[in-house]
């Protein structure tokens, strides 16, 4: 028996661009037109909306957009009363949106335009739920950052990379902490975000990583801005670097929290071992040379105070290092428990309610064909 020809559907999927601005009126203006002229011509593969989320700024960033808005029936405008930061933005967006995909931009565009058509092609190619565009990996690139904010950046994506769970679906990420990404929506909307700044991007991955999703990284290039594009002289970095640093760090902690603890212990252990090994033999150089006709545990005692005697710091840094290093491993072993409680828990709700969507949606997300541990 011959089956029919599987008829392909005719209406072209629909992306949802979202961009989180603050304080960006030298350059909305102009990007806003520069990203919708580029979609324009994906028009013939791709429908198109675009969120722009007005993150409290204190400038006219939010006027600006608006009044570039005006007549554009899939350009829509957020606005936040005050700055709430990335985290609050992008979970702000994600909830209006209505595509089948979802790509995340700069305002500044510092990826140019070009990099979403990858993205989508890279998404639909390989099945993935999310697509990050790195500049990190072999064949991205890096131009006109500040070194500073470049080597922070960079050296915060391989500490993270380091941490990061890898299996056979995902490999090594090299860029956790980017903004520019593609999503599936639907796998997107499964997610339960928490995160209000920027360590959001590593808690997406954190959770796609339980889930058990694919994520595919295409080669990128970074580059800022030159003085004319953004209406300065040249560009500052508008990262805190301390509060950076201390986003990667905790985000790394996230990954594999017991990783801290233990390597941390292990690494105490091994200089208690100089001063507790000298403790050792010296207590047991003075037992030999105790009177063989006393109690043992006389010539024990006086041996160890005669090693003592001779050296307090030892037994004092020997035994506080010895302590704190057993505490340490035993908070490892107990944070890789919790671990792994949380994700089993995580796993365990995200698919009661991807099922509990499939029913809302009339089957429209058959949630036994996107169960998280078959290959996506």
């Amino acid at each position: 028996m011959k089956r029919g020809k599987i008829e392909q559907p005719t209406t072209k999927p629909l992306v949802s661009l979202v961009m989180p601005a603050y304080n960006e009126e030298n350059i909305i203006v102009q990007n806003l037109s520069e990203l919708c002229l580029y979609m324009e011509s994906l028009a013939d593969r791709y429908r198109w909306e675009l969120i722009v989320v007005n993150d409290g700024s204190t400038d006219r960033t939010g006027e600006l957009a608006d009044e570039f808005a005006q007549g554009k029936k899939n350009v829509c405008i957020l606005h936040h009363a005050y700055n709430f930061r990335l985290g609050q933005s992008l979970r702000y967006a994600f909830n209006q949106c209505r595509g089948d995909y979802v790509v995340t931009l700069d305002a500044d565009l510092s990826y140019a335009p070009e990099h979403i058509e990858k993205m989508l092609t890279a998404l639909r190619e390989t099945r993935a739920k999310i697509v990050i565009a790195s500049p990190y990996m072999p064949g991205g690139k890096v131009s006109n950052v500040p070194w500073d904010r470049a080597l922070m950046s960079r050296w915060a994506n391989r500490f993270l990379s380091l941490t990061a769970t890898k299996d056979r679906l995902v490999g090594k990420i090299h860029t956790l902490t980017g903004m520019v990404r593609a999503y599936d929506r639907k796998f997107l909307s499964t997610l339960s975000l928490k995160a209000m700044d920027m360590d959001i991007h590593p808690e997406i991955l954190y959770k796609a990583m339980i889930l058990r999703a694919r994520i595919v990284e295409i080669p990128a290039h970074l580059c800022w801005r030159s003085g004319k594009a953004v209406g300065e002289g040249h560009r500052k970095s508008s990262m805190r670097i301390l509060r950076a640093i201390i986003a990667s760090v905790l985000s790394g902690f996230m990954f594999r929290p017991f990783m801290f603890f233990i390597f941390s212990g292990l690494f105490i252990l091994m200089l208690s071992l100089y001063p507790i090994v000298w403790t050792f033999i010296h207590t047991f150089n003075f037992y030999r040379v105790t009177p063989a006709g006393e109690r043992i545990d006389y010539r024990l005692s006086e041996a160890i105070a005669q090693a003592f005697h001779m050296s307090p710091n030892a037994f004092i840094v020997g035994g506080i290092a010895l302590i704190v290093a057993i505490q340490l491993i035993s908070l490892g072993v107990l944070a890789l428990q919790k671990k792994k409680y949380f994700e089993e828990l995580f796993y365990l709700n995200s698919s009661i309610y991807r099922c509990i969507r499939a029913r809302e949606d009339d089957g429209c997300f058959d949630c036994a064909e996107e169960e998280s541990n078959e290959p996506n």
